[in-house]
């Protein structure tokens, strides 16, 4: 008995050639489909513009932070509460204070919210929350004067319901 070897041909090598390329190629294709359907990437309008107001925000954050005044966030259910407070933490007088929830990645579950205000330095609202991690923005103003203007990044699963 003999046992019989097939050669490995220049049809075999092209075969195996087209089949490793085909892979990668296809595997390409799906992460970059995958990559621009789930999100549109803009983070701003127009990019020009948002570099140009870079410094004008950047020292009214500053002074932001030198004023002393703090914000508290926190999460029971579907209400959103938040506490604003001076140096000194006496209440901040602030008359209203808005929030945007948005998904680090996507947009699609991004919403605002706007609070009522129970007591000076006192506000709620209500929204229902889904788990996750979202990044949050909290604008305070009175009488249309921004007075405080913060963000944090939060954890759901972290948070005591």
């Amino acid at each position: 008995m003999t046992a019989r070897t097939q050669a490995f041909t220049g049809r075999h090598m092209l075969l195996t050639t087209v089949a490793f390329f085909g892979v990668v190629i296809s595997v390409n294709v799906t992460m970059a489909y995958l990559a621009v359907s789930s999100w549109s990437g803009l983070v701003v309008e127009n990019t020009y513009v948002a570099s140009q107001e870079f410094n004008g925000k950047a020292a009214a954050m500053k002074a932001m932070a030198a004023s002393g005044i703090v914000g508290s966030l926190s999460l029971k259910d579907n209400g959103i509460h938040y506490d604003i407070r001076n140096r000194d933490g006496s209440p901040a007088d602030v008359d209203t204070v808005t929030a945007n929830f948005k998904r680090p990645v996507g947009d699609h579950e991004d919403f605002q919210v706007t609070f009522h205000q129970l007591s000076t330095g006192r506000f709620e609202a209500s929204h229902p929350l889904a788990p996750g991690d979202w990044i949050v923005e909290v604008l305070s103003r009175k009488d249309g004067t921004l007075v405080m203007h913060e963000a944090a990044r939060i954890d759901t699963a972290e948070i005591d319901r």
